[in-house]
């Protein structure tokens, strides 16, 4: 069962239609204070939660606090307004595991829910190919071995492991890797081509799909 946080009527419909016909189980609360208190306390019984941050009764962050108090693990999928960058941040630092911009295809929100639920039923390793990350201890290994990496090129590594077999561009890396910090597209490229060459000669690439971004995955 996932919930489905969401005051907007017509896309709450629209979105519970979808991800039912993907043969997922949904419940869907229109207000805030409600999900608040359906997601207080650990025996919840949810695979996921895809929360919107306006919300009637209180706001989506102060949902995704209350879930975090008590469960570090059930994967949060934030809907929010384009260009609202501050709040999408602030929602990745309290614990949110991914988000996407309103208005969205439903092909897009389907992927993310699959990629979500593989991530958690692989628990708190990422594994694509011989690469491996480690969450909780925040390392990296490659065919079996430590892979020692700099902060920057850590974060944006462990951005694009989270999002494997999609590509990724430049403005989300920003976002999620670097969270705010003023990274101009030279610098990324600096950091991907870093990656790349630590990458080299094992089986795992990181592709530039043009016009996407940057698609990391296992060959």
């Amino acid at each position: 069962m996932m919930l489905l946080v969401e005051d907007d009527r017509l896309l709450a419909e629209t979105l519970v239609d979808a991800l039912s016909l993907e043969g997922h189980g949904i419940e869907h609360l229109a207000d805030g204070e409600a999900a608040r208190q359906r997601l207080d306390g650990a025996d919840h019984g949810l695979l996921l939660v895809l929360l919107d941050l306006n919300l009637p009764g209180c706001g989506g962050l102060e949902v995704l606090e209350t879930l975090r108090r008590h469960d570090a693990d059930t994967p949060v999928l934030i809907l929010t307004a384009r260009g609202a960058v501050e709040d999408r941040v602030r929602g990745l630092d309290l614990g949110a595991d991914d988000y996407l911009a309103k208005p969205f295809a439903l092909d897009e929100l389907e992927a993310r829910v699959r990629a979500l639920l593989r991530r958690r039923e692989r628990g708190q390793t990422l594994q694509v190919g011989p690469l491996a990350f480690d969450a909780p201890a925040q390392r990296f290994a490659l065919d079996g071995e430590t892979l020692s990496l700099p902060p920057r090129e850590q974060r944006l590594l462990a951005c694009l492991m989270r999002h494997a077999g999609e590509p990724v561009d430049k403005a989300r890396l920003a976002e999620e890797a670097f969270q705010g910090e003023t990274m101009g597209d030279n610098a990324i490229e600096v950091y991907v081509h870093r990656l790349r060459k630590r990458l080299a000669g094992s089986a795992v690439a990181l592709r530039t799909v043009r016009g996407l971004g940057y698609l990391l995955e296992a060959v």
